[in-house]
């Protein structure tokens, strides 16, 4: 393709001669990026600018897989580390990110902190280059040198908020260049919720491209060769534990494990797609779940987390695949005694909230009150979705309150409301609760990466969980050596305590506010006038 470009559209010219018109920002009427809405813009500015500029489609998709409500959007990492995570984590597949320089340094080093060991590709831009269409060249152009067949399966393209606000248009890629498939999405902060439900972009735009070829043809075995037996598909990053727990738990009925979306490598993706039924370990991955629907395959939301769940959840993957109800009792025979004894082993004492934006808290929640924990609260940054409807009903019904699209503001007001013995949570969840003298744990490092499946699940947080409420008398400790020494503004050892200027604070802050409305009220005349 080549680029020309006018006053008002650049215009894309294929191989053939035919002209691809392809409208972008450069006027105030388009809600121009470069003068006022950029990533410092607030979110309806932004999602106002991408709707005129031709997302409107991909927003309303966002908007109905990862509903919002009652909070709009958790205060978490920006959402496109997802996706990125997904791509970085699979082998021959090469992941660049489209956005501003900030953005993709904060998703870069967030990717290596958490363990990324592959290059994340970036194609710079500028205004100019934005505004006269000479950025999708540049992606155009990045794409096309990194399309070799003997290094990678597949290219990701992920646009960030600016270029997906500014109508940067992915789709007018090529599905594939030498063999190489190309995979663009659309990742912004302003229509994606979290970072959590971006690992379903991802993952679903794969399936469903996966779903396609093996529509038309044959397709690669995965490295493990097929399976003989019928397998059960597992779709939600788990502990690296859990899979071989779940597959200890299928072999006693007859079943195998497939693969575990998001997969590692792109032919594990027909592995998934070619199973007997699916099973939904994380519930907010709707993109996915569409796709194996389309499929045809059924698929059991919740996990084989302590007794219970695990009792319920090997009966409706059984069932699903149509195993003998005999035989499906002798495997619970073998397995739920075992981890009936773990649990019995491994009692939990204590009055705990929990919250997190992993997508797995209701499922820590069931295990940690199977294991004796009084659980008040569980926030989730996730949407309520059907395939958390059986464990939502499950802790209901043991009075545990949930609160889907939990909010920080919400998290800490049941840890004041509850005042647990133990807060789990988000860092600033965790925070708050020392700064009260009560023990906390962050769900990420310390609960989500630990085993929660099966047998070995069954006895994993008891220990770190009591070490960490029996340790309260350490932040007694800490605040009472520390508490004469202020807060706040005063923090600290002072011969003379600071005078309180809180009136002339608040003098300020109010004299910034009538200047931001009076710049508010002398734009809207402008814009009058014009």
């Amino acid at each position: 393709m080549t680029l020309s470009s006018s006053s008002s559209c650049a215009t894309l010219t294929q191989e053939n001669g035919q002209p691809i018109p392809v409208k972008v920002v450069t006027s105030k009427d388009d809600h121009q990026l470069t003068d006022g809405i950029g990533c410092h813009a607030g979110k309806e500015e932004m999602t106002l600018a991408a709707a005129k500029i031709g997302k409107k489609e991909t927003l309303d998709k966002y908007a109905a897989d990862y509903p919002t409500g009652p909070h709009d959007q958790p205060q978490s990492m920006c959402p496109a580390f997802g996706s990125l995570r997904v791509g970085l984590r699979m082998r021959r597949t090469a992941t660049v990110l489209s956005g501003s320089a900030c953005c993709v340094y904060g998703l870069t080093f967030t990717s290596h902190f958490y363990g990324a060991r592959r290059t994340v590709g970036y194609v710079p831009f500028d205004s100019e280059t934005l505004v006269t269409g000479k950025l999708f060249e540049d992606i155009r152009e990045s794409v096309y040198k990194l399309a070799e067949p003997e290094k990678y399966d597949a290219v990701v393209i992920i646009n960030l908020c600016v270029p997906t606000a500014s109508g940067v248009p992915l789709d007018l890629l090529p599905d594939e260049i030498n063999g190489v498939r190309i995979i663009g999405i659309d990742v912004p902060g302003f229509g994606v919720p979290t970072h959590a439900e971006a690992k379903d972009v991802l993952a679903g735009a794969m399936l469903k491209y996966a779903r396609t070829e093996a529509e038309q043809g044959p397709v690669l075995k995965p490295r493990e060769g097929v399976s003989e037996q019928p397998t059960v598909t597992l779709v939600g990053e788990m502990f690296p534990a859990d899979p071989v727990s779940i597959s200890k738990i299928l072999e006693p009925m007859g079943l195998a494990l497939g693969s575990v979306v998001p997969t590692r490598e792109w032919r594990e993706l027909y592995a998934a797609l070619d199973c007997n039924v699916v099973g939904a370990i994380h519930p907010f991955y709707t993109s996915s779940f569409r796709e194996f629907e389309a499929a045809g395959r059924p698929i059991v939301g919740s996990a084989p987390v302590g007794y219970e769940g695990t009792a319920e959840w090997m009966h409706s993957i059984g069932s699903a695949c149509g195993v003998d109800e005999q035989k499906i009792a002798a495997a619970k025979n073998a397995i739920l005694p075992v981890i009936k004894s773990a649990i019995a082993a491994s009692k939990i004492t204590g009055r705990i909230t929990l919250s997190g934006y992993e997508g797995s808290e209701l499922l820590v929640a069931r295990l940690l009150v199977e294991s004796g924990a009084d659980v008040r609260y569980v926030g989730t940054a996730c949407a309520k979705t059907k395939w958390s409807d059986h464990d939502r009903e499950w802790l209901v019904a043991k009075g545990v309150h949930i609160q889907y699209r939990a909010s920080l503001e919400q998290d800490l007001a049941a840890m004041r409301e509850f005042k647990p013995d133990l807060a789990i949570g988000t860092t600033p969840v965790v925070q708050k609760a020392k700064e009260l003298s009560i023990p906390a744990l962050y769900f990420t490092n310390l609960i989500s990466a630990r085993p929660l499946m099966g047998p070995a699940g069954a006895g994993s947080l008891a220990q770190v969980i009591n070490t960490a409420i029996n340790g309260k008398h350490r932040f007694d400790n800490m605040k009472n050596f520390f508490q004469n020494v202020g807060q706040n503004d005063n923090a600290g050892i002072w011969e003379d305590i600071p005078a309180d200027h809180s009136k002339f604070k608040k003098r300020y802050s109010d004299k910034l506010a009538r200047l931001a409305q009076e710049r508010l009220d002398n734009k809207d005349t402008q814009d009058v006038g014009a």
